[in-house]
């Protein structure tokens, strides 16, 4: 049985404690938080505490706090004993304080409140300062994820700017379409079947393969015609610098 304590109550912090409540192998035995109200929520299924001088043993301590909260709240706790660890993506270990056992754990994926997600299917990255540690875990990780990946903080640094790249812009650009959509009156959902095939796509075709559209094809008239009913300066420069990267990707003359 591994016994846990998580630091936090976002997202993160909620989908890890559900997923590890179904699972025997572990066992939370209490989660801290600054925000009263939030805490509440997690103190219907386990032990919590508002006070960071009443965190109690455990094997591992996860921080799933905001990165600008990481080393704050690590260098005001006091840990006899136990591996300290936090989720961020960009925040790297040694950020976390030397008289503490140090690690990363790192959920590959994007966590809103009232979404259940696989965590099986979810990519989990850890690191260690020891092989004991890192052992351990590994052992934590495996009992949720069917894929667990050992790297470092620099090349998971680089890991959560690809995932910023492929999950935060692509959905920024989904509110952009949407909010263009509603301008023109015209029902968002009607594509929802060409964004699940855009995303299904790539499992099977490499990113540069699967590409499609009037910037890929240099259909100059058409991407002409679009930037014109773009009223929106930023959104015409975001155009324009979206179309040239792909028509530079594929050859094209600009």
């Amino acid at each position: 049985m591994i016994n846990v304590v998580i630091l936090g109550t976002g997202n993160v912090a909620k989908h890890l404690l559900d997923v590890f409540m179904t699972h025997d192998g572990i066992k939370v035995v209490q989660v801290y938080g600054r925000n009263q109200k939030a805490l509440s929520v997690f103190g219907k299924f386990v032990p919590t505490t508002s006070e960071i001088s009443k965190i109690i043993l455990a094997d591992i301590y996860i921080m799933a706090v905001s990165d600008d909260a990481i080393v704050e709240i690590a260098s005001r706790l006091d840990l006899k004993e136990g591996l300290l660890v936090h989720t961020s993506g960009s925040i790297p270990m040694k950020s976390l304080p030397k008289k503490n056992r140090r690690g990363i754990f790192y959920p590959l994926q994007t966590f809103t409140v009232g979404r259940t997600v696989d965590f099986k299917e979810i990519p989990i990255c850890i690191e260690a300062e020891n092989d004991q540690d890192y052992g351990l875990l590994k052992q934590l990780a495996s009992i949720i994820s069917n894929k667990v990946v050992g790297m470092d903080s620099k090349q998971r640094k680089s890991l959560h700017l690809a995932a910023v790249m492929a999950n935060n812009f692509t959905n920024h650009m989904y509110f952009l379409s949407n909010e263009f959509c509603e301008q023109k009156g015209i029902p968002f959902d009607l594509l929802h079947p060409l964004i699940k095939e855009t995303a299904h796509k790539i499992q099977d075709l490499a990113p540069y393969e699967a590409q499609t559209g009037p910037a890929r094809r240099n259909d100059k008239g058409t991407l002409k015609k679009h930037l014109a009913q773009l009223k929106n300066k930023n959104h015409k420069e975001l155009y324009r610098l979206l179309s040239k990267s792909i028509r530079k990707t594929y050859g094209k003359k600009l």
